[in-house]
């Protein structure tokens, strides 16, 4: 039996899944003010009648990280850069505490120039005088040569934590590597709260099966590894939403998936029924990071959405100001619309009548009018965010989870539309779009059971150089010799090698290890004019997808 829980925004989603299919699940209202409990309560809503011995996985996603930054709650970071050849570190800085440091490697892994302890000492000194307790150290070529890292890592002692750029990323772009480095030390301890907390719950269950966490891509890493790379965990969410729906429905041409929850509704398109995906790394507040992500974009209506009047102009969101009416709160809101046209019948109908004809008082129109015009501004809301994002994705190169289309020009027949409000939406959405819309089983829950069957991704990155004879795998921490007759096809075997490798140290079974060569080079390096060696680069990678027990006991 596989466990998956998704902490969103608004509601706490967990299902059991055997191979049967969906055997429990739970939808509560999530309390970010006491995480534990929201957790404990949706385990105890799902485990009441299963055996927690039988559960053989356990899968999470949570938007946590990503609020955090969206909402500037971060932690402060001490962040040390070395640079080297090319741009000057300062044009990247970010964040209070951004101290360069001189010294320089060059692009084979040489030192140019010593690190400069007394500015280090300097910079470290500032820090802790306020009360700095986490930390981010890149050098610019670290992934050939990670002994400037290393050094500032070793000087700054007794923190915390430090995210050390070599073991983010084996990808050489020194401003990605920045920017995810800050972002996985700013978001360490919220994650790690949480993850702690998941961790407590479940022991208390007497759970004791390996558990996970959602990555950006779809895939998942042990949680164990998750709590020193958080950054993964970013947009986790709606990585969730597109595996569960691919989880539940055949896809197999071009479409749009929507989920539309309590305060946001996730968009995502599949291109030949694949998922598209952010092939060098998301933006994150306006900065290019290196957290491979499946392309998702996220807008502010939900079936929470607050609807506000002007003069007689209706909108609603993007702002949430709590529940709706009928579950108790104070603003009317989308799902009170719903409960008022009698499209749902959604715990107090009476509350959202009084809500809207509040309104309809104040603004002198009609309770139907309103609630009509605020599902109808919501709609154009979501059809302007697909159209645009459609538009956006057809002026480039088209990537999916397992290719790159040349040419590609997307056009959505399908909507497959998921989430709390899906059913009651789905005949709008249709007339709207002018497309076939398609609600699976368990639709509410999708995001959870995206969760559940997601298999663990993996990506590394193994650089060669034959002159010097040395073999790196940075975020493996491999660091070997190589005879210098060394060659490509050496290489993509030994990257193979590795990955399996590593897959069994994170107990991933031999079914699931999918490895696929993503990219590859060799040139000649030439000093004067002889060859005097190679520059030889792999990189090869789990692809996300689903668990292969779980592929067709869900789908439609």
């Amino acid at each position: 039996m596989y466990l998956g829980l998704d902490v969103g925004g608004t509601h706490t989603d967990t299902v059991i899944i055997d191979n049967s299919g969906v055997i429990a699940k739970s939808k509560i209202a999530t309390t970010h003010d006491n995480l534990l409990s929201c957790i404990t309560d949706s385990f105890s809503a799902v485990l009441a009648n299963v055996d927690p011995s039988k559960i053989q996985r356990v899968n999470l996603s949570t938007t946590l990280t990503t609020n955090a930054i969206i909402q500037n709650k971060c932690e402060k970071v001490g962040m040390f850069v070395s640079g080297g050849p090319g741009i000057h570190p300062a044009s990247y800085s970010i964040g209070d505490f951004y101290y360069i440091i001189d010294g320089q490697i060059d692009h084979r892994g040489t030192e140019i120039t010593l690190l400069n302890l007394k500015q280090l000492d300097k910079a470290i000194k500032k820090c802790k005088k306020k009360g700095i307790k986490v930390y981010a150290v890149i050098s610019k070529f670290s992934t050939r040569n990670p002994e400037h890292e290393q050094l500032i890592a070793q000087k700054l002692g007794d923190v915390d934590f430090i995210s050390v750029g070599h073991r983010i990323s084996g990808n050489l772009n020194f401003p990605r590597r920045i920017a995810t480095a800050y972002y996985n030390t700013a978001v360490w301890r919220l994650y790690n709260s949480f993850s702690y907390a998941v961790a407590e719950s479940l022991r208390a269950w007497g759970v004791t099966a390996p558990v996970n966490i959602l990555k950006a891509d779809g895939g998942t890493i042990p949680l164990h590894i998750s709590q020193t790379m958080p950054v993964e965990s970013i947009l986790s969410g709606p990585a969730a939403s597109v595996i569960g729906t691919m989880a539940l429905c055949n896809i197999t041409e071009d479409a749009v998936m929507l989920d539309i929850g309590g305060t946001t509704c996730d968009i995502a398109l599949f291109a030949d029924g694949a998922p598209l995906i952010e092939k060098d790394g998301i933006r994150i507040d306006d900065r290019n990071t290196l957290v491979r992500s499946l392309k998702t974009k996220s807008i502010g209506i939900g079936g929470d959405s607050v609807i506000k009047i002007n003069g007689t102009s209706v909108t609603t969101g993007p702002e949430r100001l709590g529940m709706s009416m009928a579950e108790g709160g104070n603003n009317p809101t989308i799902i009170d619309a719903l409960n008022v046209l009698k499209r749902i019948n959604f715990m107090d109908t009476s509350r959202s009548m009084e809500g809207l004809l509040a309104l309809g008082k104040k603004y002198r129109l009609s309770v139907d009018d309103i609630a009509n015009a605020a599902i109808t501004y919501a709609m154009d809301v979501i059809y302007n965010a697909v159209m645009a994002m459609i538009e956006e994705v057809n002026a480039r190169p088209v990537y999916t989870i397992y290719e790159f289309l040349q040419g590609k020009v997307i056009k959505p027949k399908t909507i497959y539309l998921i989430g709390g409000p899906a059913k009651t939406l789905s005949n709008i959405i249709a007339r709207r779009f002018g497309l076939n819309v398609k609600v699976p089983q368990h639709c509410q829950v999708a995001n959870a059971i995206g969760a559940a069957v997601a298999r663990t991704t993996v990506e590394i990155e193994l650089f060669a150089d034959t002159q010097r004879c040395r073999l790196l795998i940075p975020n493996l921490e491999v660091n070997t010799r190589i005879p210098a007759g060394y060659t490509l096809d050496n290489a993509i075997d030994d990257a193979k090698n590795y990955m399996i490798q590593y897959l069994t140290t994170l107990g991933v079974d031999e079914k699931e290890r999918e490895i696929e060569i993503v990219d590859t080079y060799s040139f000649n390096m030439v000093k004067g004019f002889e060859t005097v060696g190679k520059n030889i680069r792999v990189r090869c990678q789990v692809k996300p997808g689903i668990l292969h027990q779980c592929k067709d006991i869900l789908k439609i």
